[in-house]
């Protein structure tokens, strides 16, 4: 299987090249000073909506960053001081080579990092696919530090351990990987038409926009750090533990995570509403962002003081 596997990242080379990665230094040249905080030495990129109001921290899911929020964090800006963070091997965050860092433990630091730098003691938590799993796990090790949770087409915590293969912890084989297949547009577009219902949704800008945040000096050691095997028990949620109030948004028509796991997951949080929206596949923000607020902003006027609240 591996020699197989590498025989095919050879051919693919040898007959269309390598894709060549961003410098950080050219990162942080194009990308304002003011969208970076530091945690633990570590460069980190942030979007952030509107300065008023409670905090509200948005995780982006696995290929994903800042970007995926685009069109409903200025929405959500109006009423809340919206802080959308890239996780490590992300978006334009500082790509490290400590494997620890891409792990749940390590995610998890990160983003409570961000928050201590920026002053947010608590806060709104919404997640997406991976970065769900991520909230999950945030909300039910951290429960001080969040207010509610909102879970978006989400994954459990254990998905993405579930998902790590021992090859992948291969420098040669991963570096390979990514520079022939991965990091491609045609590679970036087919996973974003997988993920959509209507395939309209996903422009030539937003391919470019995935893969030039993807594309970036240390993705070898970000895609090892995510995919590669770690030692050790796999990081487990009770869902029937979290005691946040809870709403789980998920597209009807979600070919990647099937909707079904998100009412079986509203059955087992105690205070959990499920919102099923049609005509959509597992990017709701994107492909339907009217309805995702809608749903969103219904929940947080629950589950805020009134005097916050226009």
């Amino acid at each position: 299987m591996m020699t197989r596997l590498v025989v095919v990242l050879v051919g693919v080379l040898v007959t269309g090249g390598c894709v060549s990665l961003t410098p950080y230094s050219t990162v942080r040249q194009m990308v304002p000073p003011e969208r970076f905080v530091e945690v633990g030495g570590q460069a980190v990129h942030v979007e952030r909506w509107g300065q008023q109001g409670e905090a509200l921290v948005l995780l982006h899911g696995f290929g994903g960053s800042t970007y995926s929020w685009r069109l409903v964090g200025p929405e959500l800006g109006r009423d809340f001081r919206v802080v959308a963070v890239d996780l490590n091997g992300f978006g334009w965050t500082e790509r490290v080579a400590e494997r620890e860092a891409y792990t749940l433990a390590g995610q998890a630091r990160l983003v409570l990092g961000v928050m201590d730098a920026l002053g947010i003691q608590r806060a709104h938590l919404a997640g997406h696919s991976y970065g769900g799993g991520l909230a999950l796990w945030l909300a039910a090790t951290a429960p001080e530090r969040f207010t509610s949770l909102i879970l978006v087409d989400s994954t459990l915590p254990t998905y993405a351990a579930e998902r790590r293969r021992s090859w992948a912890g291969l420098r040669p084989v991963t570096a390979l990987l990514l520079r022939t297949v991965l990091l491609r547009k045609s590679f970036i577009r087919r996973g974003l038409e997988r993920s959509v219902y209507d395939r309209r949704v996903v422009s030539d800008e937003m391919v470019t926009a995935y893969l030039e945040r993807l594309k970036v000096e240390g993705a070898t050691d970000a895609y090892r750090g995510l995919t590669a095997r770690v030692e050790g028990p796999p990081a487990v949620v009770d869902l029937t533990e979290i005691r946040q109030p809870t709403l789980i948004v998920w597209g009807l028509q979600d070919a990647l995570l099937a909707s079904a796991y998100g009412s079986r997951a509203a059955e087992k949080i105690p205070n959990a509403q499920f919102v099923g929206i049609d005509r959509c596949g597992h990017l709701p923000m994107e492909e339907r962002p009217d309805e995702f607020l809608a749903a969103v902003r219904a929940f947080l006027a629950r589950s805020s003081p009134p005097a916050l609240l226009p």
